[in-house]
């Protein structure tokens, strides 16, 4: 929604004034067509040619992302939260034989199963489960384990970002590529200089909006877009700095029910479930997990 308001802001704000200047909408319109072919076909061109496969097909997805925005909810942090104070909880219990059955097969887990969308979220899963494993072969150092912890996050977060930066590339050479299509209409009008003045005055204004083009793609609509993906993908990589904060305050001989806290002190404040809420949900899931042994 905020998306099409956007939209409609730039565009209106941007040919009302134009045309409440008394400017002349068809020059831009019988020109937007050769010098929108010339910018972004080169734009285009070039993102391809400067990344990988990979990266393009993250780039496609990317775009999605930004209109479908951050994959996380506030009922997600707290469905996290439960699922990492039931792990842990089996894990105390139990010791490694308990929850070794949970972290090798996560997709047929009586305890994941119970939050499929965060299950729908491989990479996290794959990161609970990848610690959880370690600390079962006695990895249990708390200074490793956040170090080692901190090292994947970085890495996962630099992953995630490379559409952004491609993207962000791309919106910075815009405004050169409308300056190289100016300049072929420039080079055009010159091999007309033998028109009449009214003629050479259009071609001059159509050369121009090359130049509008690339500042206007570049400054209102793809630097916002790799902006607002810079947003989405940090908000979607908190999740894995709650699962490090309570995994190593658990490693660091905490109670569990602190573990939690601390992790929910990291989720962001506009999603972060209250201390009460956390309280029921943490209930429901003793609950669940009393039944499970019983």
């Amino acid at each position: 929604m905020l998306n099409g308001i956007g939209v409609v802001v730039i565009l209106v704000c941007v040919f009302g004034s134009f045309l409440m200047s008394g400017g002349n909408i068809m020059v831009i319109l019988h020109a937007l067509p050769h010098e929108m072919l010339a910018i972004a076909g080169a734009a285009i061109g070039a993102f391809v040619f400067g990344n990988s496969g990979g990266t393009v097909k993250k780039t496609l997805a990317g775009f999605k992302r930004v209109f479908d925005g951050p994959h996380w909810t506030e009922g997600d942090y707290r469905d996290l939260l439960a699922l990492l104070f039931t792990l842990l909880s089996t894990f105390r219990k139990g010791g490694a034989t308990a929850i070794e059955q949970h972290v090798e097969a996560p997709d047929t887990s009586a305890i994941f199963s119970q939050y499929p969308r965060l299950l729908a979220d491989p990479p996290l899963i794959d990161f609970i489960c990848d610690y959880l494993r370690m600390m079962t072969v006695n990895f249990e150092d708390p200074h490793q384990m956040a170090e080692a912890m901190e090292r994947d996050i970085e890495r996962h977060h630099d992953e995630e970002l490379l559409p952004q930066h491609a993207i962000q590339i791309m919106a910075d050479g815009l405004p050169a590529l409308g300056i190289v299509a100016a300049v072929l209409g420039v080079i055009k009008t010159m091999s007309s200089i033998d028109q009449p003045t009214d003629i050479l005055g259009a071609m001059i204004g159509g050369a121009l909006v090359g130049t509008f083009l690339g500042v206007l793609l570049s400054y209102c609509f793809v630097g916002p877009i790799a902006s607002k993906l810079h947003q989405i993908v940090d908000a979607d990589c908190k999740p894995y700095s709650i699962v490090k904060t309570a995994i190593v305050a658990y490693t660091q001989r905490l109670p569990i029910q602190v573990a939690i806290e601390l992790a929910r002190r990291m989720t962001p404040s506009t999603y972060a479930p209250t201390f009460t809420e956390l309280e029921i949900a943490l209930d429901e899931a003793k609950d669940r997990l009393n039944a499970q042994t019983v």
